[in-house]
């Protein structure tokens, strides 16, 4: 993703204070990574989640993107403090390969011709096992391609917008086809930037980390990403050294503790805070669009959500 910024001054930092990501030890890396996980089939998101927590024997982990049970795929697991960094990754498209059956033989050209309706803008109403409430909503499916048609079975690709069900995508397909249709395989092959290409086995996590525990190798350097990652996703803004206290007391961000800001920024968007080092200080929503926090001398450039960073990494800036 190419980035562009606004700098209201130069970015600069006192190398006194904070610490560049790809500097940090694997210790530091379990306190504030993220694993992108190959879920298997057969236990919940949840228990996943928590076997990868038990693996580093630290307190907290959460997972954005749930996935069925009987799902495999690619699964974002934030580790320690990087949970906080959550929100920004919850809205990722997402990529998926299936494999739904059609319940009586239909032509290839008409499967084609009924898929060509479901691209795009549609609406769906959640399943009665979801989590959220029943209602219609709009969701968008931005590519469905048929990879493959073998008798009754239809291969298919979907890369489609958080919070899309596939499972009642397939169904409404068999619908529209006037055969009726379910899903019999799914697989999340990405979740925005992550790719399955980049995905860990859960015992290959387990056994790296073992090996580095007992001094043997750091394979696990590979299966962690520093919580940054979270920053790719989504619109930045950096700050001051002198502004990095107050948002780590909970201070919402002003535009006079800005140094750069991402020309994207739209009021409303949630984007990452950044130290001058690139460290994600905290996630919060804009109260400005970038050109309104570039060209401001006052007012609140965003609120805070969650703050990613300790008191005390740089000193204070105010009196």
């Amino acid at each position: 993703m190419k980035r562009e910024f606004k700098f209201r001054e130069a970015v600069v930092s006192d190398p006194r204070f904070g610490k560049y990501p790809g500097s940090r030890s694997v210790e530091e890396m379990i306190e504030r990574g993220i694993v992108v996980l190959d879920k298997p089939k057969g236990p919940t998101s949840h228990q996943v989640t928590g076997w990868v927590k038990d693996i580093f024997s630290i307190d907290r982990a959460g997972h954005t993107g749930t996935l069925d049970p009987k799902v495999t795929g690619v699964l974002v697991i934030g580790l320690s403090k990087s949970t906080k960094a959550m929100p920004v990754l919850s809205n990722l498209d997402k990529e998926y390969v299936a494999v739904v059956v059609l319940h009586d033989e239909v032509g290839e050209q008409e499967v084609e011709e009924v898929l060509e309706r479901f691209r795009g803008k549609i609406k769906q109403v959640p399943p009665k096992k979801s989590a959220v409430k029943r209602k219609e909503r709009t969701r968008e499916v931005k590519e469905l391609e048929l990879i493959e048609k073998s008798g009754k079975d239809l291969l298919l690709r979907i890369n489609c917008e958080a919070g899309t069900y596939i499972r009642k995508l397939a169904h409404n397909i068999g619908e529209e086809l006037g055969c009726g249709a379910h899903m019999k395989e799914l697989r999340r092959t990405s979740v925005g930037p992550f790719t399955e290409e980049k995905a860990v086995k859960l015992q290959t996590l387990k056994d790296d980390y073992v090996f580095f525990e007992e001094g043997k190798n750091e394979n696990i350097r590979e299966d962690l990403l520093p919580v940054e990652v979270a920053a790719d996703s989504s619109p930045c803004v950096v700050v001051k050294d002198t502004a990095v206290e107050a948002l780590c007391n909970g201070a919402d961000l002003g535009v006079g503790g800005v140094s750069a800001v991402e020309k994207s920024i739209k009021t409303g968007d949630k984007v990452s805070i950044l130290s001058g080092k690139g460290e994600l200080v905290a996630v919060g929503e804009s109260e400005m669009d970038a050109k309104e926090i570039y060209g401001s001398k006052t007012g609140k450039a965003a609120s805070l959500i969650n703050v990613m960073m300790e008191r005390g990494t740089y000193p204070k800036g105010w009196s």
